[in-house]
């Protein structure tokens, strides 16, 4: 019986690396992601896959891809910061760099930036730039441009980080991984602590997957909820910033205003009442979430 291709190419002046890909449910990109990785022009990789009990056919093409570790989990013991702590402690590689399987590179040259902004060793962590698939709606459309976009505004933000398509140094990991009672924003977190410690994390727009989602109005206020949450932890400023009432309504119809550029741009202005809905929920969810995550964190400093 012929032995499976292996996604290992040692090449003798490139150090390894480790992918680590998590996936569940998600053949259909599956068959453009994995073949994808075996036609960069970077080769001298391992490939660590960590799949949260996929019934669709995921579980066929990830063994014919033939992973170096391939770990199958239950979608309940699916916890973000675990999952990624895990695929961490398998990778053989000091360079660590991470894909979701839904992100698909859109080119030979998606992995070698990555790797070459880790070997920097001021830098701990770098993420590439996404791009929204051709059916993704025009409100998160218009965030994947203000995150990636030529323009992008979250050069100016405080912290921005996506783990999405991204890599860190194990090193650096070793010392204080990512936080497991993180349920959103784990990577935020970490890249934050990093800083915290001095060193760099770095964008780098030539490495480009495409990746986007739909949510429904219900899954845009669960999202919203659960990154305020997380990030009410961190947070050394005042709480007003999230919960007053006339911030939340300001800063909806300030969203609403740049939907509303954004769609008449780009001949999407049928999409834009769709937006106001979702921008309204996601505004919500923030003051919602940020007043829980407020109380619970100071209530356990308290007792700590």
């Amino acid at each position: 019986m012929r032995k499976p291709k292996t996604f290992f190419y040692p090449v003798a002046n490139e150090p390894r690396v480790s992918i680590i890909l998590r996936s569940y449910n998600e053949a259909w990109a599956l068959r453009d992601t994995l073949p994808a990785l075996r036609a960069q022009n970077y080769r001298n990789w391992e490939l660590i896959v960590i799949d949260s009990g996929s019934t669709d056919g995921s579980v066929d093409l990830i063994r014919k891809a033939a992973p170096r570790h391939f770990v199958q989990i239950q979608p309940h013991e699916y916890v973000p910061a675990r999952v990624l702590n895990r695929g961490m402690h398998l990778a053989s590689s000091n360079t660590c760099i991470f894909l979701n399987a839904d992100a698909t590179p859109q080119s030979a040259n998606w992995l070698r930036p990555l790797v070459e902004a880790l070997g920097d060793p001021r830098v701990a962590a770098v993420f590439g730039r996404q791009i929204p698939r051709p059916d993704c709606q025009a409100v998160f459309a218009h965030d994947y441009d203000r995150c990636f976009g030529d323009r992008s505004e979250a050069a100016s933000w405080d912290h921005f980080f996506s783990m999405v398509s991204s890599g860190i140094r194990k090193d650096i990991w070793a010392r204080r991984g990512f936080l497991e009672a993180m349920q959103y924003s784990e990577d935020d977190e970490y890249t934050r602590w990093c800083r915290a410690e001095g060193h760099r994390i770095v964008y780098c727009p030539d490495s480009v997957v495409m990746h986007s989602h739909n949510y429904t109005p219900y899954q845009s206020y669960k999202r919203s909820f659960g990154e305020a949450w997380a990030l009410a932890a961190m947070w050394d400023g005042s709480p007003e910033a999230f919960t007053a009432r006339g911030r939340v309504v300001l800063g909806w119809l300030n969203d609403a205003r740049r939907d509303l550029h954004y769609c008449l741009r780009n001949g999407r202005l049928r999409e834009w009442p769709h937006a106001v809905r979702i921008r309204w929920e996601q505004r919500q969810a923030r003051r919602d979430g940020f007043q829980a995550g407020w109380g619970m964190h100071r209530q356990a400093e308290a007792i700590s």
